[in-house]
């Protein structure tokens, strides 16, 4: 159901996760409308700056020689297949890369929360909402996503702010996280650059358990109507 929400101000951080060259420039991991997404991130980012919101940025590198990964795929030369440490295309968007004093943040698995000190930095600094952004839909924004809930935060999800391989892909991952995104909600860009400005705007917020059962058929236009 969609209602009215406001964010207090001093209580809200922007987390931007994988925003890497490597989802528009390596044919493996290219992120369908990523120049779209790009575009409102930027315009996220510049609210949140302009309302003194703080701006957490991570990156997916792997290291394979510090971590055990037994079935993780990895090319011909042994490295790994994605976000390799030596791959010059994990380096962050250039457009959307972090300002002078936000935060860097590198992590090695999926989720941004699993573990490091991300989430606790944030979480002792007064943070109750995080506005989450970023790729891939299902996978990384969805690992995130969730162990941000688990760890007490409210989550404003910007749906056209992330990206997957696909629409398909992305929209449904989109769904899957709107139906358990208990204390949060789902908001395109124009309406979280209000939230972050201050003002009241209608958002989709989970009621009850697992309300959106969406098929082949209606997955696009229930993604429309959150």
């Amino acid at each position: 159901m969609k209602s009215p929400i406001s964010i207090k101000r001093g209580t809200v951080a922007a987390v931007f996760i994988d925003l890497q060259e490597e989802h528009r420039q390596d044919p493996r991991y290219l992120v369908e409308g990523f120049a779209g997404i790009l575009a409102n991130v930027q315009r996220l980012q510049a609210a949140a700056r302009q309302n003194h919101v703080p701006l957490y940025h991570w990156a997916y590198i792997v290291d394979l020689d510090k971590q055990d990964r037994p079935f993780h795929p990895v090319g011909g030369d042994g490295k790994s297949a994605f976000s390799d440490k030596s791959d010059p295309l994990t380096e962050i968007c250039q457009e959307v890369a972090p300002a002078e004093g936000e935060a860097l943040l590198i992590k090695a698995e999926a989720s941004a929360f699993r573990s490091g000190p991300g989430a606790d930095q944030i979480k002792a600094s007064g943070i109750e909402w995080l506005v989450v952004a970023g790729v891939w839909t299902e996978a990384c924004i969805d690992a995130s996503v969730k162990d941000a809930v688990a760890r007490g935060f409210r989550v404003l999800l910007v749906k056209d702010a992330c990206g997957s391989g696909s629409a398909a892909m992305h929209q449904t991952g989109i769904l899957n996280l709107a139906n358990r995104l208990y204390g949060g909600a789902v908001i395109d860009t124009d309406g979280a650059c209000r939230l972050l400005a201050g003002e009241s705007v209608t958002a989709w917020q989970v009621e009850g358990s697992v309300p959106l059962r969406f098929s082949f058929d209606n997955a696009a236009a229930l993604y429309a109507e959150l």
